[in-house]
């Protein structure tokens, strides 16, 4: 495999039913709490998950990475507005730096584009998630339990959702488990 870039028959595609173990076995290998995993299975159970995305090496089959999106109740104006929330990002330690994370990341955000979402949030790293167009400008002005710096949005739909917008956001109940809410 070469050291920088995707593996060159890397899939990213809709998790599927048969690929629950492998990422949960992921998510339990890339964060040193469960907590990630835990958050995923509930996100399941309560019918919150709106799109996971598996990214497996062609080559082995191996699931390398993953991301979820969730429903968030989100308001403006008193009117709810299509939003999720994008977590857990995870890649396998041997795939890191090499693209996986984008193409996921990127591949998610095609489809909620699709699905017409009209915003996304993340709570992370600003200068890893400004490279999507997450901002925390864009999070500034919904109230949240999780307001601060690391809370970002990315408007979709061709940037419906103007800055400076105000609304509540509030994730899925299984996001207070990792605390917050």
């Amino acid at each position: 495999m070469p050291e920088t870039g995707a593996p060159a028959e890397l899939i990213v595609r809709p998790a599927r039913g048969e690929d629950v173990a492998g990422i949960d076995s992921l998510l339990r290998t890339c964060f040193a709490r469960p907590d990630e995993a835990d958050l995923v299975r509930r996100l399941c159970v309560d019918g919150a998950m709106v799109l996971m995305m598996a990214a497996v090496d062609g080559a082995t089959g191996a699931i390398v990475g993953a991301v979820a999106f969730s429903r968030m109740a989100v308001t403006v104006n008193d009117r709810a507005v299509p939003a999720v929330a994008l977590a857990p990002l995870a890649v396998a330690p041997a795939y890191r730096r090499r693209g996986v994370g984008e193409a996921l990341v990127q591949a998610g955000l095609e489809r909620l584009e699709a699905e017409r979402v009209v915003l996304c949030f993340v709570l992370g790293d600003a200068a890893y998630y400004r490279r999507f167009g997450f901002h925390e400008d864009y999070a500034a002005n919904f109230v949240s339990p999780y307001a601060g710096e690391h809370l970002l949005a990315l408007p979709l739909q061709g940037g419906l959702m103007p800055c400076g917008v105000r609304g509540d956001a509030r994730h899925a109940d299984a996001f207070a488990v990792l605390g917050g809410e």
